[in-house]
């Protein structure tokens, strides 16, 4: 592996405790790929638009307008963040307005052990469900699940699957969830990881 990885921690704005993961990814892999990653480690389903701010600039997936930002896909990450603390923003599904900070924690990780060129090396509790109605909805979601009492606990039980659990992190799961991404994205983007 003769490129420079990054480590990145994500997180989730606006929530306590926090809601974070912490993952190495190639300097050269374009916004629109990193997109994917962070769909993949947080535990997203890709389901809405996003938005990266770096700097004062945005990049988006389908730009229709220069007001809209820039295309993501046409921008890798060591291009534009090359500094160690250097921060940015991830915005995910406009609706919700799901807003992230990452940091670049390290600009020239070394793992004389890393098979994968992308890893997601560990996490704090779960992603807050789709479509759940942002911040203060997955505050109210969280608290009818905390209350077996509440009129709303079974529907929302029901609606969430009947097993959610704010607390759990499955590190294993999350790695298996981007090898296949590996394969997949390798066949299809062949141009990255050249």
């Amino acid at each position: 592996m003769n490129e420079r990885f990054y480590l990145l921690k994500v997180q989730l704005l606006n929530i306590k405790p926090a809601i974070w993961r912490r993952f190495v990814v190639p300097d050269s892999i374009t916004l629109d790929r990193l997109h994917d990653v962070i769909q993949i480690v947080m535990g997203w389903t890709d389901s809405h638009l996003h938005e990266f701010t770096i700097g004062k600039k945005r990049y988006t997936e389908y730009p229709e307008s220069k007001e809209d930002g820039l295309p993501c896909g046409r921008y890798r990450l060591g291009n534009l963040i090359k500094q160690k603390g250097r921060t940015f923003r991830y915005l995910y599904d406009f609706g919700d307005s799901w807003e992230h900070e990452l940091v670049l924690e390290e600009s020239r990780y070394f793992n004389p052990n890393m098979e994968m060129e992308v890893i997601c090396l560990e996490g704090e509790r779960a992603c807050p469900p789709e479509d759940v109605g942002g911040v203060y909805g997955y505050l109210e979601f969280c608290n009818v699940l905390n209350d077996p009492s509440h009129e709303e606990y079974e529907s929302y039980m029901e609606w969430s699957g009947g097993d959610f659990d704010s607390e759990r992190f499955d590190l294993e799961s999350v790695n298996l969830e981007l090898i296949k991404y590996l394969r997949w994205s390798r066949d299809r983007y062949q141009d990255w990881w050249d």
